[in-house]
């Protein structure tokens, strides 16, 4: 049976800029700067941090021991999000929530976030070293980093099952979901090196299992980090997915990957289309899959394991079908209400619908075709070589998190989200997870939590002791679970001996 599909993303904000143009240092700058305007600094707690467990069962499988980054600049937000320093990017992670629409709200709230963070810092730098965030995922230079999606998946699903039923729509969804890119940044194929790629990640996967991150990237992550009851619960981490500027794609995404996922859960995974035979090799065709906005016709088809030839738009026609019939059985409450399923559903059959036959009717949702729009029109207006590096610079403009700078702004992109809603999204969590109870811990009482992390939130009373509150379900601690907990308390001490009754 199918359970709550909580689920968020985390996003590494590609940055330029910056004292002695120090990506590290310019990304400490921006979420300390972002942590002053809070007035506070929330320590993460890395008591539960364990990248190197993996789901099938052992350990070791990573190339390079991990870094656990505890000194760098870290901090909870009172929305419940996560805002810190990985590696040489800052990263906001989104706060748990208990559908693909309010996940959608809070990751374009961490837009907004991102942005009043990027403009704290440079209120105290020199013009000359101000810094600038992108949203997306490459740099052109060969380095990529992440847009991770994260989604609860029940503990009694194996995950070779999660593998076989999930790899066809790891390997054919950038076909709507893709953010585009010009160019290639990798070894992989000879392409030459001013086509255009509908996916800005596919080209860096090269493997279909496994549990690096940033070396030999998996389709299918392996990290068994649950931040929850490891008995009940799996938290399946999605690498392998871009950044996207476009609201509809984003929430498409989501809700399509949480809709198949209930579905393996309802009716195991032989119900899914066969994987092809060469993932990685298919991922990676895929993304070079240009003809759509020629012809609406595919024309790279890849083998199944059947020895069946398959184009990304029919492994996503039969997904569609798959999760329309989960729909139809089970009303599709594990993932949300009635409306926002229906929502779901007919977005994803008016983006297949209109990549086939016409392109033009779905370049207000799916990023890389608007991107690809601008790019040639421009490339046509300034009669451009598909080499020049000023098509490079527009594809990057398209990220820019400035108003005043961003092509994704002029491309006409339908938002789903109301300003006002994200304005709120920025500082209050979700009512329905446990991050509300973070969140509120967080806003109400922010001089006594020591740290806090997605499964506890430690209290220091100055008492001797700490005192930590676990929260091992990620649906309880919710608003009406806890607010008349938080209202009767004016101090922490009386709250955690309310809690501890």
């Amino acid at each position: 049976m199918a359970i709550e599909k909580i689920l968020g993303i985390e996003t590494e904000y590609g940055i330029a800029g910056g004292p002695e143009n120090d990506p590290i240092l310019a990304s400490s700058l921006v979420v300390t700067a972002y942590a002053r305007l809070q007035q506070y600094l929330i320590k993460w707690d890395f008591e539960a941090e364990h990248p190197e467990i993996d789901a099938r069962g052992v350990r070791g499988h990573l190339q390079f021991a991990p870094i656990v980054e505890k000194t760098v600049a870290n901090t909870v937000l009172t929305n419940g999000a996560r805002l810190y320093v990985d590696h040489a990017h800052p990263e906001y992670s989104a706060p748990e929530c208990r559908t693909p629409l309010q996940a959608t709200l809070y990751d374009v709230a961490g837009e907004e976030i991102m942005l009043e963070a990027q403009k704290a810092a440079n209120s105290s730098l020199d013009e000359n070293d101000h810094i600038t965030l992108y949203k997306n995922n490459s740099d052109g230079k060969g380095n990529s980093y992440g847009t991770h999606e994260n989604f609860l998946v029940s503990r009694e699903v194996p995950f070779d099952d999660i593998v076989r039923a999930m790899v066809p729509h790891f390997v054919s969804r950038q076909l709507l979901f893709g953010a585009g890119k010009v160019g290639a940044e990798t070894e992989w194929g000879g392409r030459e090196p001013g086509e255009f790629q509908l996916s800005q990640r596919s080209e860096f996967f090269e493997e279909i299992v496994g549990l690096e991150t940033t070396m030999k990237r998996p389709i299918v992550n392996t990290r068994d980090e649950p931040h929850a009851d490891a008995e009940r619960f799996r938290r399946l981490h999605v690498i392998n997915g871009d950044a996207n500027m476009s609201q509809v794609a984003t929430f498409v995404k989501l809700g399509s990957t949480a809709l198949l996922l209930a579905a393996l859960e309802e009716f195991g995974p032989t119900v899914f289309p066969s994987p092809p035979a060469a993932p990685v090799r298919a991922m990676r065709a895929y993304a070079q899959d240009l003809s759509w906005v020629h012809s609406g016709l595919s024309t790279v088809f890849v083998e199944d394991e059947n020895g069946m030839r398959v184009s990304s738009w029919e492994y996503q026609d039969q997904l569609w079908q798959l999760a329309q019939h989960f729909v139809d059985q089970t009303g599709g409450v594990a993932v949300a209400e009635a409306q926002e399923i229906t929502l779901i559903m007919e977005q994803w059959r008016e983006l297949l619908d209109g990549i086939a036959n016409n392109p033009d009717v779905v370049s207000d949702r799916i990023d890389w075709l608007a991107k690809y729009r601008m790019i040639i029109g421009f490339q046509e207006r300034h009669d451009l070589t598909p080499l020049s590096p000023r098509l490079g610079a527009i594809a990057l403009q398209y990220h820019d998190l400035r108003p005043e700078k961003s092509l994704a702004q002029r491309a006409g992109l339908i938002r789903l989200c109301e300003l006002i809603e994200v304005r709120n999204a920025m500082h209050e969590p979700p009512a329905d997870t446990r991050a509300y109870f973070r969140g509120e811990c967080v806003r109400r009482f922010p001089e006594n939590i020591s740290s806090a992390n997605w499964d506890s939130v430690v209290f220091d009373l100055e008492d001797g002791a700490l005192h930590r509150v676990p929260m091992m379900d990620p649906t309880r601690g919710t608003k009406d679970l806890t607010e008349k907990l938080f209202d009767e308390s004016a101090t922490a001490e009386e709250f955690l001996e309310r809690l501890n009754r």
